[in-house]
């Protein structure tokens, strides 16, 4: 098992900045893909951004230009810096690690609200 541990959310005016960090722990052997996707009130969990381990990243169009994700290979730790925030941003974000160990595991944080006020 691997464990997601998130932090970073909050409440931040439009136009504010926020950075989420996801830590992972347990049994990681190799891990694949980290990244974060988000769901908000009455809407599909979607993709916001994910890194691989060769730091190949891809983005949501609606967060290109304005959010960057990284990761640190040595913490197993994932980060999403988002700036230029707006209202639509407004949702809980989930931390996604992708674990090679014994076969391809897939593992969710337990999510935290990112809010944006007008």
């Amino acid at each position: 098992q691997v464990q997601l541990v998130e932090s970073g959310g909050g409440l931040v005016q439009a136009g504010g900045s926020l950075r989420l960090s996801c830590a992972a722990s347990g049994s990681i052997f190799r891990i694949n893909f980290m990244g974060w996707y988000r769901q908000a009130p009455g809407k599909q969990r979607e993709l916001v951004a994910l890194v691989s381990s060769t730091s190949s990243t891809n983005y949501a169009d609606s967060v290109k230009g304005r959010f960057t994700i990284s990761r640190d290979n040595a913490k197993n730790t994932v980060y999403l810096q988002m700036n230029s925030l707006k209202p639509e941003d407004t949702a809980v974000y989930y931390c996604y690690v992708q674990n090679y160990y014994l076969g391809t595991n897939n593992y969710w944080g337990q999510g935290t609200q990112v809010t944006v006020s007008s």
